[in-house]
């Protein structure tokens, strides 16, 4: 039998390390948040080949004395647990600093040669520096009130972490993710980094939340995004999310903070996805940045050892918090449109005469010269031998969904009149072109709608509100009910769903471990196959903790139905019914896109019209 031995502890010190230091930009996360646990207000990082060489984090905060620093590079000595629970038992749910002195130092001090400066005002500076676990020197050190802390050679003398270490840029893309995640946290502290002799972040002391945001995620936040201020309980949501039209490829533009800790959880995806449902193409992410307050007993932090994860008391209540929050907050900014005209696309507007050499003659721009999209948007036709057919919509749908089909204020007689003193913030209809696109003049510019991307929107609403989306979700009982095999872990998921997946008309059971019982289908998908859908909700439990899939499903259904039954393009609309469609637009929420996430109308400015005729 092999003999059980106690490890030594320059193993044990570097097998604990290997929880909190993973690479560089773990230990520097550890680092910073020590600093702005100290006080600091600023907070200097300077890296060396991205990090793997070396790292160096200064603060202006509290400082420390030199017990208090012999003390923090020692195992499980730390400052963030109330002293007056430590007996209790209830101390790690009272949580509320990201770490302060100690727990990670003697970490990271033994694999590297870490060099601990501090000193606190009124007092002289001490230094101690500690090579892979070894403390090699200790005395006086001069520098200002704060502390500063330098690693080097990060695995120098654990080669087989140290061959894992990615590139250099690769290792500084993580440093600089952390930076950025640290500083959106805490907008009131000041933080710069350099590398390479130059610096990649700084951010000044003192900004606010949005402000900070917007200038670390993207500076467009500012004005295509809208703010976040939502309270339900003890909790309370606060951020910036991003118009719907203002959306990325992937989403790597999503960050939540918990507490002012910075961390990554599989419930905000689960709940962006469901506060964006019907306004995002599948392949486009939103924009934000939420920050997330609640009593720390109601959250647990230790989850994961470097605490990028944590775990709610209740989490169905978080996830509909952040969903109602952006909605709320979608609801009353996303009538704008963040998409600007293209900048090639306004090129075009301008296409000056070109001087043929040959002949010394000014030719005028060919329509083989105009882009096709400014083709079509003259001409009505895409570019080409079929051209583009116009038809008017065929609406199949119940009878008592057709009212929602109508153009808004269709008729003469019901058209409300237009005062062309009133300042409409879409403007008023000055006419149509290309029979697609309705030209507005507003009192700051010149608007044009896509008419039917934005009776598209206009009409799902109507749909909703009248009701559909509940009649869509009627279950369709199955002649014979369908059992399909699953593995066990799927089926312990689908049969935490069932309730909710009834209320969204699939009706189904646990049928012993390795299967379940389908006995109803939503109406709205009665020709799908039970088990891909069962199979696909299943995936999208294990990855999101929720089932979003089969609401998203029907939401799809939904938004064809409006898509099909809107005005399309090539439909001539009367002034009175371009008119009652801006009206409308301004007062149903997410009009500035489309269902697919497109936007419905853009804006050229007066300022912008007038530099085309050269009037600046």
């Amino acid at each position: 039998m092999p003999e059980i031995r106690r490890l030594p502890e320059d193993l044990v010190n570097r097998i604990a390390a290997g929880e909190v230091v993973e690479r560089p930009a773990s230990a520097l996360k550890e680092l910073v948040e020590n600093a702005i646990d100290a006080g600091a207000k600023n907070i200097a990082v300077r890296l060396e080949g991205g990090g793997r060489d070396a790292f160096e984090v200064t603060d202006d905060g509290c400082g420390m004395d030199p017990d208090e620093m012999a003390l923090a590079l020692e195992r499980h000595a730390t400052s963030k647990l109330p002293e007056e629970l430590l007996g209790e038992g209830t101390a790690l749910e009272q949580v509320r600093t990201l770490g302060f002195r100690g727990e990670a130092l003697p970490s990271i001090a033994s694999v590297a040669r870490f060099t601990l400066e501090s000193r606190v005002r009124g007092e002289e500076g001490w230094r101690i520096v500690v090579d892979h676990g070894a403390e090699v020197e200790s005395g006086p050190a001069a520098l200002p009130p704060g502390t500063r802390v330098r690693v080097e050679n990060v695995f120098a003398k654990v080669p087989a972490r140290r061959k894992f270490l990615r590139t250099e840029r690769s290792e500084y893309g993580a440093c600089m993710d952390v930076m950025r995640r640290l500083a959106m946290a805490r907008p009131e502290i000041g933080f710069t980094v350099e590398h390479a002799g130059r610096r990649s972040l700084a951010l000044q002391p003192g900004q606010g939340q949005a402000e900070r945001v917007a200038q670390i995620v993207a500076k467009e936040l500012a004005q295509d995004g809208v703010r976040l201020d939502f309270e339900r309980g003890e909790a309370r949501l606060t951020g910036v999310a991003g118009l719907p039209t203002f959306n990325r490829g992937v989403a790597d533009h999503q960050y939540l903070f918990v507490n002012g800790r910075p961390v990554k959880d599989r419930l905000l995806s689960g709940a962006v996805r469901g506060a964006y449902a019907d306004m995002l193409a599948r392949d486009r992410h939103a924009v934000l940045a939420l920050f997330l307050d609640l009593p720390p007993v109601d959250v647990d932090v230790n989850v994961h050892p470097a605490k990028t994860e944590v775990r709610f008391r209740d989490a169905a209540a978080i996830r509909g918090l952040i969903v109602s929050g952006l909605r709320r907050a979608l609801d009353m900014g996303d009538r704008r449109s963040a998409q600007a005209p293209a900048a090639d696309a306004m090129g075009r507007w301008q296409v000056e005469p070109g001087y043929d050499a040959e002949t010394g003659e000014v030719r005028e721009p060919a329509m083989a010269d105009v882009s096709p999209a400014l083709h079509s948007l003259f001409t009505g036709r895409d570019r080409g031998a079929g051209g583009t057919s116009f038809r008017e919509p065929r609406v199949e749908y119940a009878a008592e969904h057709r009212s929602a089909f109508a153009l808004p204020q269709g008729r003469a007689e019901q058209a409300q009149p237009i005062k062309e003193g009133q300042d409409y913030p879409l403007g008023i209809a000055r006419g149509q072109v290309a029979n697609t696109y309705i030209v507005a003049e507003a009192k700051d510019g010149l608007v044009l709608v896509d008419q039917h991307a934005a009776h598209e929107r206009l009409t799902l609403e109507r749909l909703k509100a009248a009701g559909a989306e509940a009649k869509m979700q009627q279950s369709q009982p199955l002649l014979m009910p369908d059992v399909i095999e699953m593995d066990e872990a799927d089926c312990d998921r689908l049969e935490t769903a069932i309730e909710k997946m009834g209320e969204l008309g699939l009706v189904m059971e646990r049928f012993g471990p390795e299967a379940m019982l389908v006995r109803a289908m939503p109406a709205a998908l009665k020709k799908a196959k039970p088990e891909a859908l069962l199979r696909d909700i299943a995936d999208d439990i294990a990855k999101h903790g929720e089932a979003l899939l089969l609401g998203e499903k029907l939401d799809l259904v939904l938004a064809t139905m409006a898509c099909h039954g809107s005005v399309r393009a090539g439909r001539v609309l009367r002034v009175d019914e371009m008119n009652a469609l801006l009206r409308e637009m301004e007062n149903t929420p997410r009009s500035g896109q489309c269902n697919h996430g497109r936007p419905t109308w853009v804006k050229l400015s007066m300022d912008d019209v007038e530099k085309l005729f050269g009037r600046h």
